[in-house]
């Protein structure tokens, strides 16, 4: 009973899984923060590509 006690005490897979969890978990609040961030140039950005994309897609038409 003792070995199993020690074993489970030295274990660190779980401590490893749980800081996998949190960097992903911080990366994903950063990522939403940037497009927080940014949302107005990626909003002019986007309606610019589409504009372009619709205007040659008329062209070839």
């Amino acid at each position: 009973m003792q070995n199993i006690a020690k074993r489970f005490v030295a274990d660190e897979s779980g401590a490893t899984a749980i800081e996998y969890g949190l960097v992903a978990a911080m990366m994903g609040i950063a990522v939403v923060a940037i497009f927080t961030a940014f949302q107005g140039k990626l909003k002019a950005a986007f309606e610019t590509m589409g504009t372009a994309l619709q205007t040659q897609a008329a062209k070839i038409q």
